[in-house]
């Protein structure tokens, strides 16, 4: 079965008539049905770490619209939770973590291999989604990328410029540079157990990738997941990985073949048109609705929609927002959409 499916396909390099399609963040606050779960479980990261609970959310955008994929519900904060930061979530205001700001900060986190004590209920979920799901869904698996993860690690917290990150690595390099070796080495870990447990193609979202400039991108951006893609490549030569540097703009050109991508994940900060000329001549690419049509709806949903499809159907193209849905988001402008794509 799983070469039938058609986001494998695309992954392959395959030009499909109708594009696949999923959503960043599908199982989430704007389903009623994710609402009741989450109630259901507590809290956020209760949720996360209730593997029978975590597979239900993740299972809910399948069964109303029958997206091509199925994304592991979990969060990218889970890991440095697991290598022994401090992690919780403030109602209305997102995680806060412990933070790092020296080297005796850094020195007290766990190696790379210990993660999985913490992270086995998330292979748990994994494996309850490839027994559950249906047969022509994909399971896609995820991590943060290390810059991202490391500005949450350093700042504690979400941060408009992500500025105490910048400042670290400016003034501190070298701690820096262990910060973003560790979680090298632990998305590693992570995603290769994801792969075990089920996941037939891994994503990484490097959601703040746009806020480095110049060298710092290749240094921070480009190489880290260079060097997760060239291991999870080593061990899992047959699965495909998605990365996302949000935010890239024109670096989003070469940056497949600078990483060693499957795909390559845009936002709506470019056009379909452009990604067309300058992305999706290495191969597959993914995008790039506004999240912001979800919650309008209309015509202007419907003429977008078109507009991207016909853009990328002259190569390998996986539908997708440009950023994850929003929790305002009208569950109907969903289906609008996926109707669109799949009538077009």
């Amino acid at each position: 079965m799983a070469e039938q499916k058609t986001i494998l396909r695309a992954l392959a390099g395959e030009t499909l008539p109708t594009p696949p399609i999923w959503m960043m963040r599908q199982a989430g606050r704007y389903l009623p049905e994710y609402r009741a779960t989450r109630a259901q479980a507590g809290d956020f990261l209760s949720l996360c770490y209730n593997s029978e609970l975590a597979a239900e959310v993740t299972l809910q955008p399948i069964r109303r619209y029958g997206f091509d994929a199925s994304i592991l519900f979990a969060d990218i904060l889970l890991l440095p939770q697991a290598l022994g930061a401090d992690l919780w979530f403030v109602t209305g205001e997102g995680p806060r973590l412990s933070t790092i700001q020296s080297q005796a900060d850094f020195d007290v986190l766990k190696p790379a291999d210990a993660v999985h004590d913490t992270l086995s209920p998330i292979y748990e979920t994994v494996r309850i989604l490839r027994r559950e799901l249906p047969a022509e869904t994909t399971l896609i698996g995820f991590a943060g990328a290390p810059w991202t993860v490391a500005t949450y690690m350093i700042a504690g917290r979400g941060t408009p410029d992500q500025g105490p990150a910048h400042a670290l690595k400016d003034e501190n390099p070298d701690l820096f540079g262990q910060v973003i070796d560790r979680l090298v080495e632990g998305t590693i870990t992570y995603l290769s157990e994801q792969i075990k447990a089920g996941a037939e193609v891994v994503k990484l979202f490097d959601s703040w990738a746009g806020s480095l400039k110049g060298a710092d991108f290749e240094r921070y951006a480009v190489e880290p997941t260079k060097r997760i893609i060239a291991a999870l490549k080593d061990m899992h030569p047959n699965t495909p990985i998605i990365a996302f540097p949000r935010g890239a703009g024109e670096r989003y050109e070469g940056f497949a073949q600078a990483t060693g991508a499957d795909c390559v994940a845009f936002d709506d900060g470019v056009t379909a048109a452009w990604a067309a000329q300058h992305v999706q001549k290495d191969g597959c690419v993914q995008g790039n609705l506004k999240s912001s049509h979800m919650v309008t709806g209309g015509d202007a949903l419907v003429a977008e929609t078109r507009a991207i499809v016909d853009a990328l159907r002259g190569g390998p193209h996986i539908f997708n927002l440009g950023h994850g849905i929003t929790p305002d988001a009208d569950p109907e402008n969903v289906q609008l959409m996926i109707d669109t794509v799949r009538g077009h």
